[in-house]
């Protein structure tokens, strides 16, 4: 057998190959599927954080907030003429150039009976009511459909004399002197509201606003804490106004 032997003085070219140079395509492929997690994470913090300073600092805020208390919502046409109609009347409280009103809308049965309450709605207008009525919340006047309820339920209004009960938690108070018919108030009795199309956004009814708010009472917040008055101070003022020369015929 023979045998294959390496000549001594046989040389080999050992100089490597140069690396190979990557196109500008193949960098940023390579680059994405190390970094690609990241740079979600990134956009949506970036994302949150733009919401929340969008959410706090340019969101326009309401001078003044009212609350409609009722097992039905208001259509949607009488919500915004209502709004509009009130902000000549109002004052920009907050100081950011603008004169908003709001009504808030509060879905709540206070009949227990009722077999034919939305148990979900009814939780989610409880809840939210609960919480605006709270020692934070900035809701001074309320239209009510059913006012005798909403008192014994909330104890939170006070009477038209200006005067509160004295423990709003025990007492028994006449709701019937705390509340105005919208109609006992010739000032948003004479509101040019004009009319609304579609009491919900599923039916064609048609009417004025006036005579679906013809049928809701008006009152206003009891404040026992005195920390609080100043905080309704520019609402009391609105209030006198929206009800200068009412007469209440609640009672009859």
């Amino acid at each position: 057998m023979a045998w294959v032997t390496k000549d001594s003085t046989e040389t080999y070219n050992q100089t490597p190959e140069p690396p190979r140079e990557y196109t500008k395509t193949e960098k940023a492929a390579n680059w994405w599927h190390y970094h690609w997690g990241i740079v979600v994470i990134v956009v949506l913090c970036a994302f949150f954080g733009i919401w929340i300073i969008k959410d706090t600092v340019f969101q326009t805020r309401p001078d003044v907030q009212v609350a409609y208390v009722g097992t039905h919502d208001l259509p949607a046409d009488t919500v915004t003429a209502l709004q509009d109609a009130l902000t000549p009347f109002c004052e920009d409280t907050n100081g950011d150039g603008k004169v908003v009103v709001q009504v808030d809308t509060y879905n709540v049965d206070f009949d227990a009976d009722n077999v034919n309450t939305d148990a979900y709605n009814q939780m989610a207008g409880v809840t939210r009511l609960s919480a605006e009525l709270s020692s934070g919340g900035k809701t001074y006047i309320f239209l009510l459909e059913d006012p005798a309820a909403f008192e014994s339920s909330t104890g939170a209004l006070q009477y038209l004399d200006g005067t509160v009960p004295d423990d709003p938690d025990t007492a028994n108070p006449d709701w019937t002197e705390m509340v105005y018919r919208w109609t006992d108030c010739p000032v948003l009795a004479g509101l040019e509201l004009g009319d609304y199309d579609g009491y919900t956004l599923v039916d064609d009814a048609t009417g004025t606003n006036q005579s679906v708010l013809a049928t809701l009472y008006v009152g206003r917040r009891g404040v026992w804490d005195e920390k609080q008055a100043a905080t309704y101070e520019g609402c009391a003022e609105l209030w006198d106004t929206l009800t200068a020369g009412a007469v209440s015929t609640t009672a009859e």
